[in-house]
């Protein structure tokens, strides 16, 4: 690892001077450092599995036996069976802002019977997420909604906030399936969610006094590595809670966030911004769930030989 030989502080956005070139933000499938600077690099919301890399393995731990036994799960009443384009619209409007999950599914997909159960159980755990089920060949109302959000495989699930899409994936498995509901609808953690360099500014003011490390998470909606890391997050930031203070920001949610990632001369996600008294100490670019616990124990002063 790199040793951090100056930091800088964190300025009022008139007094921060701004990058003119244009900057591309890249997700990251490994640890990367920057070269620019030397730096190392609830409520009852899914209450069961939120944060912890070991209780999402129960959670599919448990859906993998009722899928292998080929039982049907008692109840599954909180996915809500879609039948058409009218149905659809409907439940995204009477979700307001909660997230929405849709699975996209058909009756002869072995994938998609494979991985229903999954989502059955997360949506018993996750009580203000809603849970949608389009079987697509199942009439001609259902295929057309198909053809209207352009799905063209099967299992295929699509994130929904306030009826905006915000995320879709294809393919992938339980343990991606927990990851993005943790992601995508983590609204009451104890991770502090910001939406504006304000709101950074706030959160940095508030505990400058308590000498609290201030870890902020730095990513954007669509990026793997940023969902593979985030339930360590949530983990960290309960069991550190006297300590550390999480926050997180998805730089493409707005301007105000994209120029504070400029500002910041953040390049590459997921990154780790560590604060403390107002400055910036250093920072981590990567998803790598040890080599983060790491940083944040050398800046919280504990000693760590890599």
């Amino acid at each position: 690892m790199a040793t951090i030989t100056n930091s800088f502080i964190f300025k009022s956005p008139a007094s921060i001077s701004v990058s003119t070139h244009p900057i591309k933000l890249l997700p990251l499938c490994s640890v990367q450092f920057l070269s620019t600077q030397t730096q190392t690099q609830s409520s009852s919301t899914c209450a069961a599995v939120r944060g912890s890399s070991s209780e999402q393995r129960r959670v599919i731990t448990r859906a993998t036996s009722s899928a292998a036994s080929g039982a049907k799960k008692a109840s599954d009443e909180r996915v809500q069976k879609v039948h058409s384009i009218e149905e659809f619209d409907e439940a995204l409007r009477a979700a307001k802002n909660r997230l929405v999950v849709v699975e996209y599914a058909s009756s002869d997909s072995l994938e998609s019977s494979q991985i229903y159960p999954f989502m059955v159980d997360l949506s018993r755990q996750c009580n203000d997420v809603e849970f949608l089920l389009v079987m697509g060949d199942e009439s001609d109302k259902t295929r057309e909604l198909c053809e209207r959000e352009k799905i063209e495989k099967v299992p295929h699930f699509s994130f929904y906030k306030s009826m905006e899409k915000i995320h879709e994936e294809e393919g992938i498995g339980p343990e991606r399936l927990v990851g993005d509901v943790l992601y995508y609808g983590d609204s009451h953690s104890a991770v502090v969610q910001l939406h504006s360099r304000e709101d950074v500014e706030k959160v940095i003011e508030e505990n400058k006094d308590g000498h609290k490390l201030v870890v902020l998470d730095v990513g954007l909606k669509h990026c793997g590595p940023c969902v593979k890391v985030y339930p360590t997050v949530l983990k960290l930031s309960r069991q550190m809670a006297d300590s550390v203070v999480f926050a997180r920001m998805n730089g493409d949610e707005n301007e105000s966030c994209m120029q504070f990632l400029r500002d910041m001369e953040v390049v590459e996600v997921p990154t780790f911004l560590f604060i403390r008294d107002g400055v910036i100490r250093g920072r981590y670019v990567g998803s790598g769930k040890g080599e983060l616990i790491g940083e944040i124990l050398r800046y919280q002063g504990v000693r760590v030989t890599y």
